[in-house]
């Protein structure tokens, strides 16, 4: 019997490894979401596909990742599978293998491009708040 993995967890734990708040996931994702709609969307245990790609897409992580992601696993397997842990055991790439990438490059690739998401948003808040004072200004 095969867990249920709840999804809505799993944006949050996605969102939050980004470094995104709420907010800033609601403005990504469009006018219609505010902080509150993402805390009920984090909520939900299943979400709908077509939701399920949008939030994916905003996130630039696979569909499939917030809908089959169990953090279970995931340490078990980071716990069983450290440098060194299968030295001489009989696996089929040998007991020294070396992947062709570090994961914690990986992580500040993300973070990265979580900052370049950042700044983005805070000038899109600076050029909105720019044209709502103009239209201010221009109707006094």
């Amino acid at each position: 019997m095969s867990k249920a993995i709840h999804q809505g967890r799993n944006v949050k734990r996605f969102r939050e490894m980004l470094g995104l708040k709420q907010e800033g996931l609601a403005y990504e994702l469009g006018e219609e979401w505010s902080q509150k709609r993402v805390s009920l969307l984090e909520q939900k245990e299943v979400i709908e596909q077509e939701l399920l790609e949008q939030v994916a897409q905003v996130l630039k992580v696979p569909a499939e990742a917030i809908k089959n992601f169990d953090e279970e696993t995931a340490i078990y397997n980071i716990q069983h599978n450290y440098d060194g842990s299968n030295v001489g055991a009989n696996n089929s790439n040998g007991p020294n293998t070396q992947f062709t990438f570090n994961p914690l490059d990986k992580l500040i690739e993300v973070m990265d491009e979580n900052k370049k998401l950042y700044e983005r948003l805070l000038e899109a808040e600076k050029e909105k708040n720019n044209l709502l004072q103009k239209l201010l200004e221009d109707r006094q």
